[in-house]
């Protein structure tokens, strides 16, 4: 498609958006909670002048998808495009036709966790396929791209921000679910990103390492790159293998080291993030 769209993405951003927006109709708006970022702006003018969410979402995000095309890109435009109109719909719909009835005004405990994982579960899945429902999503996916700041994090501080002009019109018991809704919301949405591609990391030494290298790339289909080390009590040089694998396939990988050379010396790290031939790149071959 033109601007290598993929209608996986496309598909799971609308999913996300819906996810998100009922969290908003259903919990936030229901039980009177509010919430951050731009979400947050158009749930106070809804709160104190009954004005439509889905209307002032469209309205508010006009100039940060100005910003989102200069900066972003042609591919995230359109996929930021697609959910905040998508959110837009969803907020509407949720808002005309009621479900289901879901009664948690006398355990706003259970309320804000409710809010909080379906707001970050709905923006994680639209992060994680490459989009944002606009506002302060763009700011955060600018900030996670270009200076490494995690999203929850960066939307938590602008969050407090615009909570704390919410007290306009909530109690300070209000306030205080809302934070926990929000704090939990930060959590799904560093987790959906955190394992989105999460791999693990294997550092081999080993008197084997072509034998093993050429095992992991024939039975694994996986690649191999040879370090050069020394050891500090012997003084030898020595060869090590570093390889990245899949979660899953970490059992198969040390299986493996251990069939060849039973003396190899292996350590295992966590990758929270991985881009390139056989992790993303596969992926992106038929853009």
């Amino acid at each position: 498609m033109a601007y290598r769209l993929k209608w996986k993405n496309i598909v799971f951003i609308l999913l996300g958006s819906a996810i998100f927006s009922f969290g908003l109709v259903y919990f936030n708006m229901e039980n009177n909670l509010a919430e951050g970022g731009f979400t947050g702006i158009t749930l106070i003018l809804y709160f104190m002048f009954q004005i439509n969410p889905a209307v002032t979402n469209l309205v508010l995000n006009i100039p940060i998808l100005l910003i989102g095309w200069k900066i972003l890109g042609r591919v995230t435009l359109i996929y930021t495009i697609i959910g905040t109109v998508s959110v837009s719909v969803f907020l509407e719909m949720f808002q005309r036709w009621k479900f289901m009835d879901i009664p948690l005004h006398d355990d706003m405990t259970l309320a804000a966790l409710f809010a909080g994982v379906f707001v970050g579960t709905g923006l994680g899945i639209v992060f994680r396929f490459g989009g944002t429902t606009g506002g302060v999503d763009i700011i955060a996916k600018l900030g996670f791209r270009y200076l490494g700041w995690s999203m929850g994090k960066t939307m938590f501080m602008f969050d407090a921000v615009v909570i704390a002009s919410s007290l306009i019109y909530l109690n300070y018991r209000e306030a205080m679910y809302t934070l926990l809704a929000v704090f939990i919301a930060a959590k799904v949405i560093d987790f959906i990103q955190q394992t989105a591609y999460s791999a693990k990391a294997a550092f081999i030494i080993s008197e084997h390492t072509e034998a093993i290298a050429d095992t992991i790339l024939k039975e694994m289909e996986r690649g191999a790159t040879t370090l050069k080390g020394k050891g500090s009590f012997t003084g030898t040089e020595k060869e090590i293998l570093y390889c990245v694998v899949g979660r899953n396939e970490l059992i198969r990988l040390k299986s493996l080291v251990e069939r060849i050379d039973p003396h190899a010396f292996v350590t295992v790290n966590d990758v929270q993030d991985v881009i390139g031939e056989g992790f993303t790149l596969d992926e992106n071959k038929g853009s």
